[in-house]
């Protein structure tokens, strides 16, 4: 039998409708993993159409490095302030922060990267390749596959996820998306650390007892 406490639980882990656990839960016969993996199913179907839904809800998320090094924060938004206290989003958050201090993304798509920036780095590839004596009829293809990989490396949703490189981390959001029933947006990010950009003192101190040496 399927009570109304089990449908609550079930819609607190996945932040899915009622009715959708409801007959999750009776598809599964009561079975709470299988019922999970039937609304997951069911969403990674559905994610295409709720790309398009306006999400404003969502949270501020912050990861700081053990010893203080490397600092993050990043909105994640979704559709409804219930799904935004939903435990698998929460968690979802933390991860992406993490993610983005180990990784180092500069943008969120490649849609973001400067259209200059992207035009430097085919140049600098093309004389890459030239330079490794490649055939001029294969270098335009050459360029194209580098520059994805490029783009691998510094968009965030392109980036293979810390926790499993077997996925991307657009992947790791679409099943989010399919296991909560609404649509997530990675908004925006910035991400610290300490000393970046700073001429160390060590530096300093080198020039100074240069200086006092005479050289």
């Amino acid at each position: 039998m399927i009570t109304a406490k089990m449908v609550k639980v079930l819609r607190e882990r996945t932040g899915s409708g009622m009715m959708d656990c409801k007959k999750a839960l009776t598809e599964s016969e009561g079975d709470m993993d299988k019922a999970v993996e039937i609304l997951r199913e069911r969403g990674l179907a559905a994610v295409a159409k709720k790309a398009g839904r306006i999400a404003a809800e969502g949270l501020v998320g912050s990861y700081i490095h053990g010893d203080g090094r490397i600092g993050v924060l990043v909105e994640v938004n979704i559709e409804t302030d219930f799904a935004a206290k939903n435990e698998a989003f929460k968690t979802f958050v933390r991860d992406i922060a993490m993610h983005i201090a180990a990784s180092k993304p500069e943008y969120i798509a490649r849609e973001e990267v400067p259209t200059d920036r992207i035009e430097k780095e085919k140049e600098i590839l093309k004389t890459q390749a030239l330079n490794e004596g490649k055939p001029e009829k294969i270098i335009d293809k050459m360029v194209e596959g580098r520059i994805d990989k490029y783009f691998k490396e510094i968009c965030l949703l392109e980036q293979p996820w810390i926790k499993d490189p077997d996925k991307t981390i657009q992947q790791l959001l679409n099943e989010k998306i399919a296991a909560i029933g609404e649509n997530i947006n990675i908004r925006r990010f910035v991400r610290y650390e300490r000393g970046e950009g700073i001429e160390k003192k060590e530096e300093d101190f080198a020039q100074e007892v240069a200086k006092q040496m005479g050289n």
